[in-house]
């Protein structure tokens, strides 16, 4: 890794933290319903909306009930982005007549956006129209995010409340986190992308004569290229910002028309870990306690910090078997060096690692780099990091209502080490809250191990592979550890537009996103109707750098002793067979 990219990651960090305050305490106040700075302007809006849609906003919601209206939602959204899919062929804004999509690739694709994957099976330019990209995708983009959000404030509050059964309002929450968090801070990052060349625009792909002459596979003459356009910096905005990731091009954030330049890389990486880590403060500040969010983010960066160093190392480091050949993998003033196949020059290893690391942490999935073409072991730690659970940041609200869980589990497995019933923010935590917290965690791995072995138990499966072998293998291990984490980023080799892995994950991802939330609303609804226990010298302080390591220690450990087997037979077998097969 060369100098600048050591320096352009440390801005990253120190911009990423200073950030977090400020943020997190302006979502606080959204969610408190106290002055935020945009209530006058988006107050009456908000006032409108419950108008038109018939909510009463000081109507609460049990956890039942507040489940039932966060399923309807998602399922009618769901069910709209299938719709305008197979009716794209009859509906406005595609110039460039794109039929209807198929039945199998519309639905995997109605249920990763509506699940916050945004696994992407088709290249958006050849495949939807500017308005399936808008209203469909686009729309879900936020309203997806949303939800997470939404499910993490109604688990705060059963933590924050006593002897009630109500944990808020399913519309108003959705609404405010979309109308005071998501829409501005999109606006914001949708105009500063323009700034940077990224297209918005309603024009057909344009045409153009190329600068020299170049053959197609069979040999015959390619004298123009055509330029893809569209609305393109709206979507990418919210895609980053409420870790969706899916990209308007089939490329995602490696085209230099929704990435161009170095400045837009770094916005775009830090706005996937902007939302998830401010979340953090803001947790800190409606439980009373900034300590606690600070906490949660000390132990968000304790398990980040290390594995993307391991990402940098192994692909600075480069190919052995590429300098066996005599390539020089060196960084100098010609190259940043290290392994660049599948990499942008433009933005080198640095950016490209940090990015990786970034968009699987954060339940992101986009991408500038090729993950396909990471060293072993570089692939092995985005794989990995979508394994933990997606906790490390993970989703908006997805990701710290993960960590939360795994938070019940810490102070419960210390409780049983001292004898104490544990508690956790004052609430003691019973049988009925470890068995939803065990769920939670288990569906996951579940999900991703049992469809890794039938994907590789079938031959519709197998043919998919590309690279034959442990890597291979990688491919589609990688593939459901992201469809059953929701993250939607993938080992791109693997071929995964047919009607056997669109149906395989689309109930994937169905099942690790909305399987979870239910769960996590049940124990929001329990905790909520406890009464709080005053803190004792018993207690277990919940706000210290021994449960910082405790937290990020059980993440770590549930994650190795659940894919360590599987990992043995993916990247670290491959590795060794790279480290074996190159020069002494």
């Amino acid at each position: 890794m060369n100098t600048y990219a050591a320096i352009e990651i440390a801005v990253f960090f120190v911009i990423l933290l200073a950030l977090v305050k400020p943020l997190g305490l302006y979502m606080a106040r959204v969610y408190q319903g106290t002055p935020c700075g945009l209530n006058q302007v988006l107050l009456p809006v908000e006032r409108l909306i419950y108008r038109l849609s018939g909510v009463r906003p000081d109507s609460e919601m049990t956890w039942q009930r507040y489940a039932v209206a966060m399923l309807l939602f998602n399922l009618f959204g769901l069910l709209a982005v299938y719709g305008i899919q197979r009716a794209q062929g009859l509906l406005p804004l595609n110039p460039q007549h794109l039929g209807a999509v198929s039945p199998d690739l519309a639905l995997n694709t109605a249920v990763s956006f509506a699940s916050n994957t945004n696994w992407q099976a088709y290249s958006g330019e050849s495949t939807l129209s500017y308005l399936s990209q808008m209203l469909g995708l686009t729309v879900q983009n936020f309203l997806s995010a949303a939800t997470g959000m939404a499910v993490l404030v109604a688990f705060i509050r059963g933590l924050t409340r006593q002897k009630v059964a109500e944990i808020g309002n399913f519309w108003v929450d959705v609404t405010r986190s979309t109308l005071y968090i998501l829409l501005p801070l999109s606006f914001v990052l949708a105009i500063a992308l323009v700034s940077q060349g990224v297209v918005q625009s309603f024009g057909p792909a344009i045409d153009v004569t190329t600068v020299t002459a170049s053959t197609d596979a069979e040999g015959k003459p390619i004298q123009t290229q055509q330029i893809p356009q569209g609305p393109a910096a709206s979507q990418i905005a919210i895609k980053q910002l409420g870790t969706n990731g899916g990209g308007f091009f089939g490329v995602n954030s490696a085209h230099p028309l929704e990435n161009p330049t170095p400045l837009s890389n770094f916005l775009q990486v830090l706005a996937i870990l902007l939302v998830p880590a401010a979340l953090c403060y803001t947790f800190g500040d409606l439980v009373g306690d900034t300590r606690q969010g600070w906490t949660l983010l000390a132990s968000m960066l304790l398990v980040f910090v290390p594995l993307l160093a391991l990402g940098l190392w192994a692909e600075s480091v480069g190919n052995p078997r590429l300098a066996d050949l005599g390539v020089d993998a060196n960084a100098s003033l010609l190259q940043s060096g290290g392994n660049l196949e599948g990499k942008e020059v433009r933005f080198g290893v640095g950016a490209s690692v940090l990015w990786s690391a970034a968009t699987t942490a954060a339940s992101n999935g986009s991408v500038n780099a090729m993950h396909d073409s990471f060293t072993p072991l570089g692939g092995l730690v985005p794989m990995l990091l979508m394994q933990l659970g997606e906790v490390i940041f993970g989703g908006v609200g997805s990701g710290l209502y993960g960590l939360l869980i795994f938070a019940i589990v810490a102070v419960f497995i210390a409780g049983l080490m001292v004898g104490r019933t544990p508690e956790y923010l004052g609430k003691k935590i019973e049988a009925f809250e470890m068995k939803m917290a065990a769920l939670v965690i288990l569906i996951p791995p579940t999900i991703v191990l049992a469809g890794t072995a039938l994907a590789v138990s079938f031959d519709a499966g197998r043919a998919a592979v590309t690279n034959p072998g442990p890597h291979g293998f990688s491919q589609i291990l990688y593939a459901l550890s992201s469809a059953g984490n929701n993250n939607g980023s993938a080992f791109a080799g693997l071929g995964v537009n047919n009607v056997f892995y669109n149906s395989l994950l689309a109930i994937a991802m169905f099942g690790s996103r909305f399987w979870l939330i239910i769960p996590v609303l049940a124990i929001a609804g329990s905790l909520a109707r406890k009464k709080q226990v005053p803190i004792s010298a018993g207690t277990l302080p919940t706000h210290t750098p021994l449960f910082v390591v405790l937290l990020a220690g059980i993440v770590v450990l549930v994650g190795a002793l659940t894919f360590v087997p599987a990992l043995a037979l993916g990247p670290i077998a491959e590795h060794m067979q790279l480290l074996s097969n190159s020069a002494p």
